[in-house]
């Protein structure tokens, strides 16, 4: 077995591959795009034969960045975009559908007659996570009634419904692995976080056959084995974990009390409850950070679904930039006179908010207001997002102890965003809190090789692997506190008149 570890990182908008070698080191990545389909508004898909082709590619590229073969890999991590649903034919690995994909809101009408019924209740208590089209089994059941046949044939035990992990793990294993990990897991709306199972009155309420189900194992386990044709060699896969929990892990957030936000296409914050399946009162998530060894660890998590997909807009949909990396320094040159909000609503609002019905809106323009206002007001966003995130986490965890409420909090980022020094400490100034950046920001794809290197002897465990964690920069509040007051005002008071509900 080599030395080396691929963690596979499978997102919203583009695949990558990572290659680590024994000293947790990058020394190849490869990354491939993929189209986003939009068959109506609020609907979004993926071709998950695009994805499949995307990881192989960046799979391939790594390894020849990083002068190896597949050989020289001793284990595979998996991490993914989570909520995504995938069915296929168990027999040739052929989807039935686009895969469709955690934005999606095609599901919002059988969300609020499952809350008219009174059931937000029964599956909050269940599995944690609210009716939203967000989750996965809602998606799950409307590919069951809207492509012909699906339902007799899962019935019949002949389709997999997976989330992308399940996908990827069955096409690199030969179709012989059919399973998942707890996190993913947790994240569907039908799986039981207490009892750590499928749950069989979710599953009757939303008509889903149990034949269809994955196994669901810990994070750090025995996946499967990839076939010689699949991947190139044979090489067990042995970690799995949702993108967000995945960040966790790689930010070493093993205590309760620690807090992590990742900055991709959408903001997902997590905070570690460690024992404590913590109930929100403040409509958050309670959700599996890791399972390992079968002991769970749970989390309270907010998510936020546009973050880096703002600036995708103002580059792709608006063309105000070229380069995402160009915003930054338009936000600086920003009139600081124009308090422009962008609530970036495109499809709905998540927590604290739940508002799958409104719609992205800009507030404070006037003749005046440019390109660079646009900009600041698409990072600013972001930043007003995670307070409201951070305000309502603080507060569910502030309720359990006095010992709680005190502590302190700093908050560990990544994700691409998390490379723009404008938008940190503009998060910093918002927050009134210390923002953390990692020197590896890779932090994603680094938790996932961490659960596959630890299961295979190769990396040291959690203790050495917490210690080894090491900062880049930390960014700290500048901002006069009745600045932020009169922004933070001024945010409210658009949100309020974008949600369809207040």
């Amino acid at each position: 077995m080599g030395g080396f570890v691929l963690a596979i990182d499978q997102g919203t908008t583009s695949s990558r591959a990572i290659v680590f070698d024994g000293a947790m080191r990058i020394v190849g990545v490869g990354q491939q795009e993929f189209p986003q389909i939009f068959p109506k508004s609020g609907w979004v898909e993926h071709d998950p034969e695009a994805i499949w082709a995307s990881v192989t590619h960046s799979i391939h590229d790594a390894l020849a960045r990083a002068r190896i073969t597949a050989a020289d890999i001793g284990a595979i991590g998996i991490t993914n975009q989570r909520e995504t649903v995938v069915v296929w034919d168990r027999a040739t690995g052929k989807p039935v559908h686009n895969a469709i994909v955690w934005q999606d809101r095609r599901t919002a009408a059988l969300c609020e007659k499952l809350k008219a019924d009174g059931l937000e209740k029964l599956f909050t208590g269940k599995t944690g996570l609210l009716l939203d089209p967000y989750f996965s089994a809602t998606k799950l059941a409307w590919l069951l009634e809207n492509v012909e046949g699906a339902r007799e044939r899962a019935q019949a035990g002949e389709l997999c419904f997976g989330t992308i992990d399940t996908f990827l793990i069955h096409r690199l294993t030969g179709g012989r692995s059919f399973v998942t990990d707890a996190t993913n897991a947790s994240r569907t709306l039908i799986f039981n976080i207490a009892t750590q199972a499928w749950d069989a009155d979710l599953l009757k309420l939303l008509d889903i056959p149990t034949a269809m189900l994955p196994e669901v194992k810990d994070c750090a386990a025995d996946f499967g084995i990839t076939t010689d044709a699949a991947f190139g060699a044979e090489v067990p896969i042995l970690g799995v974990a949702g993108d967000q929990q995945a960040a966790t892990i790689g930010q070493a957030c093993f205590e309760p009390g620690m807090v992590k936000s990742t900055y991709g296409t959408g903001c997902f914050a997590l905070i570690n409850t460690g024992e404590d399946r913590v109930p929100s009162k403040n409509r958050l998530l309670t959700t599996v950070a890791y399972r390992l060894d079968g002991k769970v660890t749970y989390a309270l998590e907010g998510s936020i679904f546009v973050a880096g997909a703002a600036v995708q807009w103002l580059r792709d949909g608006i063309k105000i930039i070229g380069d995402a990396a160009e915003t930054g320094r338009l936000a600086a040159e920003a009139d600081p006179n124009q308090q422009v909000y962008l609530v970036p609503a495109f499809t709905g609002m998540g927590a604290p908010w739940w508002d799958p019905e409104a719609r992205g809106a800009m507030f404070g323009m006037t003749r005046n207001t440019g390109p660079a206002e646009f900009a600041r007001a698409a990072l600013e966003a972001v930043c007003y997002q995670t307070r409201d995130l951070l305000d309502a986490m603080q507060k569910d965890w502030a309720s359990g102890s006095r010992e709680r409420a005190d502590q302190a909090m700093v908050l560990r980022v990544d994700g691409g965003m998390s490379a723009s020094d404008w938008t940190m400490q503009r998060l910093s100034d918002i927050l009134d809190a210390p923002v953390d950046r990692p020197a590896i920001v890779e932090t994603t794809a680094l938790g996932a090789a961490f659960l596959a290197a630890s299961r295979a002897g190769l990396w040291p465990d959690r203790e050495a692997f917490a210690r080894a964690w090491a900062r880049d920069e930390r960014f700290t509040p500048a901002m006069d506190e009745a600045t932020r007051t009169q922004k933070l005002r001024g945010w409210r008071e658009a949100v309020k008149r974008t949600l369809t509900h207040f």
